[in-house]
């Protein structure tokens, strides 16, 4: 299993909307970087969504239940989409902040890409996540 961070501006589509939608479409990835990592991913790996914006933290955790496909919100380009389906609220939600001031964590692209939408987590900084969070999965 992988595990990857998700990025969403909360007032377009937040992580309440997803928990409360139970599943969607993951779909606007307009990055090459990361399309390519949507497409690397594979159905049972989980996900962080993190609110970008104003609020900057990591809300919840999702699955990935449908891997990468044609975007069809596209009329130009090779752009992919995945389907995901919530899974659990983080117990207390992970700040940028923290990410940026935690080691192991203050490496991530969350802290060093600040653009990619979607990027990788390793295993060690996932669960290091959780621990902050006071979450199991």
């Amino acid at each position: 299993m992988s595990y990857w961070l998700l990025k969403t501006e909360p007032e377009i589509y937040s992580w309440e909307r997803l928990a409360e939608d139970k599943h969607t479409m993951w779909e606007g990835v307009r990055n090459y970087q990361a399309r390519n990592n949507l497409r690397e991913m594979k159905n049972g790996d989980l996900l962080f969504i993190y609110h970008s914006g104003e609020e900057k933290m990591i809300m919840g955790i999702a699955r990935v239940i449908k891997e990468a496909y044609d975007d069809p919100t596209s009329n130009e380009g090779n752009w992919s989409v995945i389907d995901v389906e919530a899974v659990k609220e983080l117990v207390r939600p992970v700040s940028l902040e923290e990410i940026k001031n935690t080691y192991l964590l203050n490496v991530m692209p969350l802290a060093t890409q600040s653009r990619l939408s979607v990027q990788p987590v390793n295993e060690q900084q996932w669960n290091l996540i959780l621990k902050i969070a006071k979450t199991e999965v």
